[in-house]
């Protein structure tokens, strides 16, 4: 993706663009009555920071051909406009399905997995094999995500729900002619829209089978540990609530969890482990501080995170340097003037998350790796990832801020740690290969294939 801004409206539009910078140099400005365009390489979180004034007139998620038919129109929440609807599901996101309660609640499911990673990479070191990390990391975060949603979600159906899950991550993330060329539209000259209605028949399939299943299911075993489903099950049955979920909203709501979190998680952690491993000195302190506040009799855990600074640096240091979400996209509902130019109504206005988390303006030698600047003393001491200062913003700011950001900032360390604190990991052709892969996500381009050697002896596992 090109760095800087981007905004398409959804019909002809003269209007004039939006283009900010802080240098002299502007990528042209193109016009057309099929669309409107302004990029700029040098997007800052300081033009963030402006436009996000008008939050209240940019309030929306703009729906693509493939969100339209893979979100069920608007019955989820992702996509939902800005209303009665999308207040409801967030409030209900907030206070119970990824609140803190639940996430406590369904913090032995996180762990499970994770001790399946651990055992596998044992397995390898006793053979004095490598191991692909980047796919025990993928599977490990499709399970956890899986089976939060549905606790008893058999065999068969995880892994099509895996498989699903590939798919519409990458259809969501291709390039559609028909989103911007108005005479595309209905064409599917790429064949997107009949793969989006395949893999939508195919996942509707899978939760239709799950929900039928939780309905055979009685109610008293359904009280003794609930899963992101069984909320959902009960906010439907629920008739005083302020909206009526229907089955398409709770599997809209269901499909919004399994694209969105599996990959980011993964692919965090992978990006911590990779720079970790080409900075020995900031994987040495991070080991000290693990040593130090959980020892080697047990593993370290959830918990565990609030009490381990460096840890919580080296996240932010990951957000910042690689966030997982390239761009953020939002839709103007109203007109809006941002330093003299005009963001139309029906604009898409895209978010550069990438450029921000590197403006130089805020961040002294943006492109290395170095954790410590959000320590004390750090010039990013202080700075908080979750969208409220805009030089750093992996996650959103906003009302459309990403609401799962406090189940990664809880899981995502505590997995790395684990991996850091029961094993020492060589790289086995050196250099490793820092290179990403053009995406919606910023992935590693090759897969992290590393050599384990198993620290802790025998594998504290819960």
């Amino acid at each position: 993706m090109a760095a800087g801004m981007a905004a398409f409206p959804r019909a002809p539009c003269h209007s004039r663009s939006l283009a900010t910078s802080t240098s002299s140099a502007h990528l042209p400005t193109a016009h057309s009555t099929a669309s409107w365009r302004a990029t700029d390489p040098s997007f800052t979180s300081g033009l963030a920071h402006d436009v996000l004034k008008f939050e209240g007139s940019i309030p929306e998620r703009p729906l693509t051909a493939v969100t339209r038919h893979l979100a069920y129109d608007w019955a989820g929440f992702a996509f939902a406009p800005y209303g009665p609807h999308w207040r409801f599901m967030k409030r209900l996101c907030m206070s119970e399905l990824l609140g803190p309660r639940t996430i406590e609640q369904l913090r032995p499911v996180r762990a499970a997995e994770l001790a399946g990673v651990l055992r596998a990479a044992s397995a390898a070191s006793a053979k004095g094999e490598t191991l692909d990390i980047s796919r025990q990391l993928i599977r490990m975060s499709n399970n956890a995500i899986m089976r939060m949603v549905a606790t008893e979600l058999p065999g068969d159906m995880a892994d099509a729900a895996r498989d699903c899950a590939k798919q519409v991550a990458e259809l969501v993330g291709a390039f559609n002619l028909e989103d911007y060329v108005p005479l595309c539209r209905g064409w599917d000259l790429q064949g997107l829209s009949r793969r989006t209605r395949d893999v939508h028949a195919k996942f509707d399939a899978l939760l239709e089978s799950m929900i039928k299943t939780k309905e055979k299911e009685e109610v008293a075993d359904k009280a003794n540990a609930k899963d992101l489903l069984d909320f959902l099950m009960d906010a439907a049955a629920d008739p005083a609530a302020e909206v009526k979920l229907t089955r398409d909203s709770i599997k809209a709501f269901i499909l919004d969890i399994f694209t969105a979190r599996s990959d980011t998680t993964a692919i965090t952690v992978e990006w911590m482990m990779a720079e970790l491993l080409n900075h020995p000195d900031c994987l040495q302190k991070l080991r000290t501080e693990l040593d130090a506040v959980v020892g080697r009799s047990r593993l370290v855990g959830e918990p565990d995170v609030a009490q381990m600074p460096y840890l919580q640096a080296v996240l932010k240091e990951i957000l910042r340097l690689r966030p997982p979400a390239v761009f953020a996209q939002r839709e103007a509902l109203q007109p809006i003037h941002v330093r003299g130019y005009t963001i139309p109504v029906k604009t898409s206005v895209f978010f550069n998350i990438f450029t921000i988390g590197r403006d130089a303006a805020w961040w002294e030698e943006p492109l290395e790796f170095r954790p410590e600047r959000f320590m004390p003393g750090g010039a990013g001491e202080g700075v908080d990832p979750k969208g409220q200062q805009l030089q750093l913003m992996p996650f959103g700011s906003g009302r459309r801020a990403c609401p799962g950001m406090g189940l990664a900032m809880q899981a995502v360390p505590a997995f790395l740690a684990a991996l850091v604190q029961c094993f020492d990991w060589e790289v086995p052709k050196p250099p490793l290969d820092m290179e990403d892969e053009a995406a919606l996500v910023s992935a590693r381009k090759q897969p992290l294939v590393l050599l384990p050697m198993q620290r802790l002896h025998p594998l504290p596992l819960p």
